[in-house]
């Protein structure tokens, strides 16, 4: 499959394993990124095994058969390679860039620890990591709102578990749990090789064939059960918290609904940092710390959420504003001229996006990973400024923040 805008082609394999490749190859580019996506993350755990897919990320930083971690990080240095990997509810992403003639070590060396050791001593020294990681984000209570927030709102539904797992899960998991898990998760069928920038097509696929064909072929399958979000109010004190964390959840549209440009329309229309309506309405009033909002678009679910931190003294009257502005937004809808300048907005920080092959590089991998689709950057802002007020009304009149849950953590 080839798609074709001057210069930049978009390439697509499927691997005899089941291993999908894909690339944006575009000759002017100065740099190479590659990632591993991994449909994966905590949505797919069980209670008992809560955090494994994150300690999995760190894991594979310990190496394989063939490196161990010092070796790991060495290797990246030497190829002056910009790198990281993370963990969310559904996806495991690995990814790195370098100029064009390390392009082929990156690849070894991501490609080599798909397949990580996972040995004793490692794991139970990075098990201390973790549990160390989790007792730290304890002490932010903006950190745990959303954990705790997403749980009580999702109410058992997968989608609610937390990234971290608990001090409980993680301190019971086994090093042969996570190698059972790794072996089912990564199979080649759930991963996609994602290369941006300028990349050796022909050449790169030849090698991938080689580097993974001793992959065994399996099955990783992903539970959607029915969304039943809960509605309502709910207050709870926390001895780590000084202020009152506020977090408003609203049933909002997936990763694959062709809505979801107007709804981060609307997210940004309510809640964008420095001119927003919340931003005038409890910024400028000098009632909160700070406030936003925004649209997480997931795997056949989404939400509309709105963040504040403010003191305790203001609670009530930040809720009260809160709920007139959702209601104003809801019963009045929005303008035209708010319309445009967050298309704007969102045009702007599409095109920045899209200036270095590590930026599409996220763009890319994550949009075929929800969607199995290609969509050019000139596609892209396209579809966001093809956006009309009548997409973005449409939203709300099935009035999502009618149906809101508000979460706080309060002192205790």
């Amino acid at each position: 499959m080839t798609h074709t805008k001057s210069a930049v082609q978009f390439k697509q394999a499927t691997l005899e394993n089941g291993l999908t490749v894909i690339a944006e190859v575009n000759p002017e580019a100065k740099s190479v990124a590659l990632g591993y996506f991994c449909k994966t993350g905590s949505r797919d755990e069980t209670p008992e095994m809560a955090g494994v897919s994150h300690f999995l990320e760190h894991m594979l930083f310990k190496g394989s058969a063939r490196r161990d971690g010092f070796e790991v990080n060495l290797e990246f240095d030497r190829m002056g390679a910009q790198y990281n990997a993370y963990t969310s509810e559904e996806n495991t992403v690995y990814y790195g860039a370098v100029l064009p003639e390390f392009a082929p070590r990156l690849l070894e060396l991501w490609t080599d620890l798909m397949r990580p050791a996972l040995r004793p001593d490692d794991f139970d020294t990075e098990k201390q990591v973790i549990l160390e990681e989790i007792a730290l984000y304890e002490d932010r209570p903006n950190i745990i709102l959303f954990d705790w927030g997403r749980a009580r709102y999702f109410a058992g539904h997968p989608l609610g578990n937390s990234v971290l797992g608990t001090a409980r899960s993680i301190g019971a998991l086994t090093r042969d749990q996570m190698a059972q898990y790794q072996a089912r998760r990564y199979a080649p069928s759930n991963l996609v090789l994602t290369l941006t920038g300028k990349v050796e097509w022909e050449r790169t696929l030849e090698r991938v064939q080689q580097l993974t064909a001793s992959w065994a072929k399996g099955q990783a399958e992903r539970a959607y059960p029915e969304v039943d979000p809960t509605v309502g109010e709910l207050r709870e004190p926390y001895s780590k918290a000084t202020q009152t964390y506020l977090a408003l959840l609203a049933p909002g549209v997936s990763a694959q609904d062709s809505r979801r440009y107007a709804a981060s329309i609307l997210a940004n229309i309510l809640g964008e940092e420095g001119n927003s309506r919340l931003h005038w309405a409890l910024t400028d009033k000098g009632l909160v710390e700070s406030v936003g909002a925004g649209a997480d678009q997931a795997d056949r679910a989404g939400l509309f959420y709105v963040y504040a931190q403010t003191s305790p003294a203001n609670e009530e009257v930040v809720k009260a504003v809160l709920r007139a502005e959702l209601d104003r937004l809801e019963r009045e809808g929005v303008r035209s001229a708010e319309l445009e300048q967050a298309k704007n907005k969102l045009a702007t920080a599409l095109v920045f996006a899209g200036e270095t092959p590590m930026q599409r590089l996220m763009s890319v991998g994550l949009n075929h990973a929800y969607n199995q689709t290609y969509e050019p950057l000139g596609e892209l802002a396209r579809k966001v400024e093809a956006v009309t007020l009548a997409d973005v009304n449409g939203l709300l009149e099935a009035r999502p923040f009618s149906k809101s849950f508000i979460y706080s953590l309060v002192p205790a």
